[in-house]
């Protein structure tokens, strides 16, 4: 039976020809995010870095109303963490966050940041309050924002504002550059290194 069968297959295919198997000229389609996927896809990883600033006021580090807070990371040179801390940059925005509730001022400040790092905007004022007499710990707000702060990766330095700008209820805020004006400071740069040749 496996004989006949074999025999009925091979008389079917007579006259078929085999495909060959060339890959190398196989057109390969290139397929391109558009505007609105792009857009959509940094919105998603935006809600997602937004999402992973905590709520739960047992995972933070409380600090006192009146104390002056500073961070800066890796990188950031001494000489341009003390001219921060000094106020020596112009505050480009200001976020007041210091009467919304957490939830709210969560978002309002992680929108914020990113808009004005959209804009060129390195350094930012934001108004927190003290909070002295703040719920279920004093600084409540204050004590979030510091802990948000140093998870927003563009976020390169704070420091407690002079009393003019709201003294300890409010921080100078440095932000890393957009991908544009870095793409700006290299062309810049680049000029610059073939003119001194």
């Amino acid at each position: 039976m496996l004989e006949e069968d074999m025999t009925m297959f091979m008389n079917e295919m007579s006259g078929v020809t085999p495909m060959k198997n060339n890959l190398t000229n196989a057109s390969v389609l290139s397929i391109k995010a558009t505007d609105p996927q792009l857009l959509r896809r940094k919105e998603l990883e935006a809600n997602e870095s937004l999402l992973k600033l905590t709520l739960d006021v047992n995972q933070i580090k409380a600090t006192e109303p009146d104390k002056i807070i500073g961070f800066k990371r890796d990188g950031v040179q001494s000489a341009v963490f003390d001219r921060l801390s000094s106020g020596g940059y112009r505050v480009a925005s200001e976020v007041d966050i210091h009467q919304l509730k957490l939830v709210l001022a969560r978002e309002v400040l992680f929108q914020s940041i990113e808009q004005a790092i959209g804009l060129g905007q390195r350094s930012i004022l934001v108004i927190h309050g003290k909070g002295a007499r703040s719920k279920p710990i004093a600084a409540l707000m204050k004590s979030f924002t510091v802990n948000w702060l140093t998870q927003i990766d563009s976020v390169l330095a704070f420091h407690s504002a002079k009393p003019h700008h709201g003294g300890t209820g409010a921080l100078y805020v440095m932000l890393t550059k957009s991908a544009q004006k870095r793409i700006e400071t290299q062309e810049v740069n680049h000029k610059g290194a073939s003119t001194r040749l």
